[in-house]
C-alpha cells in the first residue's frame, strides 16, 4: 500500500496501520455509489470494522455492511454489485451474510456483507463497533492486541482472526450478544 492509496492488502498479509482519517471519506464514497447502483433494493449502508473507529489502527481494508430486507433476495444483487467491482464469495462460513470482496489489482481494499437487521451477523457487527467507539479504553486495548497479533502472524490471516476471537466475545458477551 502506497501513502497514495489508503486501502489495499494483499492475499495472506496480515498488517496493520495506523488509522487514515481518508477512510471515512472512502466509506461515503462508496455508500453513494451503493445506494445509486441499488436502490430500494437496499436499507442502509454502515462503516463497520476498526476503520470505523476514528483513531483506531486497522487493516487497511474497509468493512461495509449493507442491510437488505430478505436475505434470500440478496443473491439477486450480485450483478449490479460485479459491475461495481465486487466479487462474491458464495463459500464463506458465516451463514446469514453474504460476503463480497473488493480488489484494487492485486489487493483486497474492501469487504462488503450483505445481512438482514435481525441477523446475527448484522447484530453484532454494529454491536462491536459500537463498543469500541464508546470506549477508547476498549479500543486502545484492541489496537494493542491487533498490532501483538500481526506482529506475531504477519502471514498467518487465520492465526491473527483467531487471537482476536476471545478479545470480540467477551465485548459481545457484556453487549449480551454472546
Amino acid at each position: 500500500m502506497s501513502t497514495a492509496e489508503p486501502l489495499g492488502l494483499k492475499r495472506g498479509e496480515v498488517v496493520v496501520v495506523p488509522h487514515d482519517p481518508r477512510w471515512h471519506t472512502l466509506f461515503t464514497r462508496t455508500s453513494e455509489e451503493l445506494h445509486a447502483a441499488l436502490g430500494a433494493s437496499i436499507l442502509a449502508v454502515h462503516h463497520v470494522g476498526s476503520t470505523a473507529v476514528s483513531g483506531l489502527c486497522a487493516k487497511p481494508v474497509l468493512d461495509v455492511l449493507v442491510s437488505i430486507s430478505d436475505f434470500a433476495r440478496g443473491v439477486d444483487l450480485v450483478p449490479q454489485l460485479a459491475a461495481l467491482g465486487y466479487e462474491f464469495r458464495p463459500a464463506e462460513e458465516t451463514r446469514d451474510r453474504h460476503f463480497f470482496r473488493h480488489m484494487n489489482g492485486t489487493v483486497r481494499s474492501q469487504h462488503l456483507s450483505l445481512a438482514e437487521p435481525t441477523s446475527r451477523h448484522h447484530k453484532i457487527t454494529l454491536a462491536f463497533r459500537d463498543a469500541l467507539r464508546a470506549d477508547p479504553q476498549l479500543a486502545q486495548a484492541y489496537a494493542d492486541l491487533k498490532l501483538e497479533l500481526a506482529r506475531r502472524f504477519p502471514r498467518d490471516r487465520p492465526a491473527y482472526i483467531e487471537g482476536k476471537s476471545g478479545f470480540i466475545a467477551d465485548v459481545l458477551a457484556k453487549a449480551g450478544l454472546e
